[in-house]
């Protein structure tokens, strides 16, 4: 199994504090932007949560939440299933940090850890694209907490 890591930092309008609870600590409570239909939890014991995001465009990733720090605003989780595991990537395991800008926004840290299947190396475009993904997923809590500034407060 091969291992690749990507680091990327993205500037948001929304506070740390918002922009976690939504994500993360509070996701069962907050509506949700357009783009998604639904999240479920599929499993829950002591080793993590297991939920089932499902999307509007059809398809759907299950992934398993296993720190939530609330007063950092840290969260680690790991894609068991969706679309971006398939042929070459076995696991994505991220860490996402949100720390408080001096504008009032935040900045969203995200460290990634794709597990390959056997010897699949991926290269840095695959990478990109998969991290691409996740930016795109933030900008759209983002502009919901914005156009919503009564949830998550």
């Amino acid at each position: 199994m091969g291992i690749f890591k990507h680091i990327q930092e993205l500037k948001l309008r929304v506070e740390a504090k918002r922009m976690f609870k939504a994500l993360v600590s509070d996701i069962d409570n907050t509506p949700l932007p357009a783009s998604i239909t639904s999240i479920d939890k599929v499993q829950e014991d002591g080793s993590g949560t297991i939920r089932k995001t499902n999307f509007a465009d059809g398809f759907c990733v299950k992934h398993k939440i296993e720190v939530v720090d609330t007063e950092n605003y840290v969260s680690k989780h790991t894609v068991l299933e969706g679309p971006l595991i398939g042929d070459k990537i076995e696991s994505i395991h991220y860490e996402q940090k949100f720390e408080h800008s001096s504008d009032g926004g935040c900045i969203a840290k995200i460290a990634s850890e794709y597990h390959t299947k056997g010897d699949i190396q991926l290269n840095d475009e695959e990478i990109k694209a998969t991290g691409d993904q996740i930016l795109v997923f933030y900008k759209l809590t983002e502009e919901h907490l914005l156009a919503h500034p009564d949830i998550c407060t």
